[in-house]
């Protein structure tokens, strides 16, 4: 009878641990739904709010980032990336898209330009950037070309990739490697001069 109140209570207690298990899996099912979607519809929204102060510039000179903080578009074709670029890089903003880093020169600007976004979401595709493929980024002062000139990868406190230059820089920043399971101990870096 001491045995079979004993199999009883570890069937309790495995079953606790399969429901707790399930519970979580729900909840994180759950939560990437809301980012993915979340993620989805901004991109859909400020991509059509973009488009309209593009078709619609009535002011002579529009600003270089807009009230809700969007600069632009940024497009490689080749690779089917397309991702709205916001000022900032909070956690919010990687989650919805990709940022400009506060401290490096607007597009079009002569300085060097600095975006990031996450390896695992709108900068993936960067796995297969290649030299010479042409960036395109969209803002409301005007369409800016860049050719990628190089890629090479970089300790995250290695700052020196986003130092102002006298040319116009377009430097994308994510982390590497891209299939790494939690925080990437590294950086992939691309850079790409303007097409005049």
């Amino acid at each position: 009878m001491k045995v079979l109140v004993r199999r009883r209570s570890l069937k309790r207690i495995l079953l606790g641990v399969q429901w707790l298990f399930l519970s979580a899996a729900v909840l994180l099912l759950g939560y990437y739904g809301f980012v993915t979607v979340d993620a989805w519809a901004f991109e859909q929204r400020e991509n059509r709010a973009l488009e309209r102060l593009l078709n619609n510039q009535a002011t002579p000179r529009p600003p270089a980032v807009a009230s809700n903080g969007v600069i632009g578009r940024i497009d490689i074709q080749r690779l089917g990336l397309s991702v709205i670029v916001v000022e900032g890089i909070s956690a919010k903003i990687l989650r919805r898209g990709a940022g400009h880093i506060p401290g490096t020169a607007l597009p079009g600007q002569p300085g060097n330009a600095g975006i990031s976004a996450h390896r695992d979401t709108f900068f993936r595709p960067l796995r297969n950037i290649k030299q010479n493929d042409v960036i395109t980024l969209t803002t409301m002062l005007g369409e800016y070309r860049y050719r990628v000139v190089s890629t090479r990868i970089v300790e995250p406190n290695d700052v020196a990739v986003l130092e102002p230059s006298g040319h116009e820089i377009l430097t994308l920043v994510t982390c590497y490697p891209f299939y790494f399971v939690g925080s990437a101990p590294d950086r992939f870096i691309v850079r790409a001069e303007r097409i005049t």
